[in-house]
């Protein structure tokens, strides 16, 4: 593919204003898929349509936090008809993405306790439409594996800059040939081609500047991961995503992790 002929995709940034844009844009991009933490579909519905315009769509996604703290196991899931919840099994969030037809993607695989193992992933694997190989925030060592397991379960590729930052928007990309989305950047065309296995390159700069970023990115992570943070949102029933919330009307009172 050329660069006329590709569509450049960031598949999963954190952030998202006019900082952000204004980032995707310089770097290239077609497209990039916000999926905050926490954050209810409805709100980030509302977010990716208030920012997208004719150079730049904005997708709609959800990382799912599925199990409980100790074992978190992730799952982006890209055009969701219906909001779904975390900390619920991840037997339910799979059955729950399938009856919605979204995209599963598999984020940072085989990272802590915050990421589905290969097991989990070959027990899902007809149910999965993608395996992140490549985010800034991974080591290079985490990388590689996350290529190793993709390869062993014969499942696509994809990257992401995953940005908590802004500086850090567009260091990671999918690349689509544009004819595997039919001319169109949308965020049904995308999860087309995801859920169909379009061809596809994982891209990432190079260079200092990266590696800065990307370890900016790692010390993010630290201070993510402290429990100061975890405290911010610890389950006592009305964060907006937990499954017992009112807004999810008890759907998912039988898969609830709490």
């Amino acid at each position: 593919m050329t660069e006329r002929d590709e569509v450049r995709v960031d598949m999963h940034v954190k952030v998202l204003d006019e900082r952000v844009v204004r980032r995707a844009k310089e770097r290239g991009l077609d497209a990039l898929v916000y999926a905050p933490h926490f954050t209810r579909l409805p709100d980030i519905e509302a977010a990716a349509d208030a920012y997208s315009d004719d150079d730049l769509t904005v997708i709609p996604g959800r990382e799912v936090f599925t199990g409980d703290w100790r074992n978190r196991q992730h799952l982006l899931a890209v055009g969701l008809t219906d909001p779904i919840p975390d900390f619920i099994t991840l037997e339910g969030a799979i059955a729950e993405l399938r009856r919605q037809d979204a995209a599963v993607l598999v984020p940072h695989p085989e990272f802590l306790n915050v990421s589905l193992s290969e097991s989990s992933i070959r027990q899902y694997r007809d149910a999965i439409d993608g395996v992140e190989t490549y985010n800034p925030k991974m080591t290079d060592r985490g990388n590689r594996r996350a290529r190793t397991v993709a390869v062993r379960q014969d499942l696509p590729p994809y990257g992401s800059s995953y940005a908590h930052r802004v500086a850090t928007v567009g260091e990671a990309w999918t690349a689509f040939d544009r004819e595997a989305l039919d001319g169109e950047v949308t965020g049904q065309s995308v999860v087309a081609a995801l859920q169909g296995g379009a061809p596809r390159r994982v891209e990432h700069r190079h260079g200092f500047a990266h590696r800065r970023r990307r370890f900016a990115e790692q010390a993010h992570l630290a201070w993510e991961n402290t429990w100061g943070k975890i405290d911010r949102v610890f389950l006592s029933g009305t964060e907006p995503t937990h499954p017992r919330h009112i807004a999810y009307d008890g759907a998912f009172d039988d898969v609830a992790a709490y």
